[in-house]
């Protein structure tokens, strides 16, 4: 089984990994273990439209009022001298 070695631990993070250890009976590297598997079983969030809609769907949704359209602006003109 691969092994990882963690550097420069900000001291306040080792003490809560450890406190959330003690909370649910188990060592520190167990709690690590458990704590980066939770964290990378995630599902990635696909695209933005997915992530909105799966978080305000079930609130009753969000009506936005789109802006009127307009001509579009004229493109420069990169060959002039």
């Amino acid at each position: 089984m691969p092994t990882l070695t963690i550097r420069n631990l900000d001291q306040a993070v080792k003490r809560r990994l450890q406190q959330r250890a003690a909370t649910n009976g188990r060592s520190m590297e167990e709690e690590a273990r458990v704590a980066i598997g939770e964290h990378v079983a995630v599902a990635p969030a696909g695209n933005l439209y997915d992530t909105l809609r799966r978080r305000f769907e079930p609130l009753g949704g969000v009506e936005l009022e789109l802006p009127p359209r307009g001509p579009a602006r004229p493109l420069p003109d990169i060959f002039d001298e």
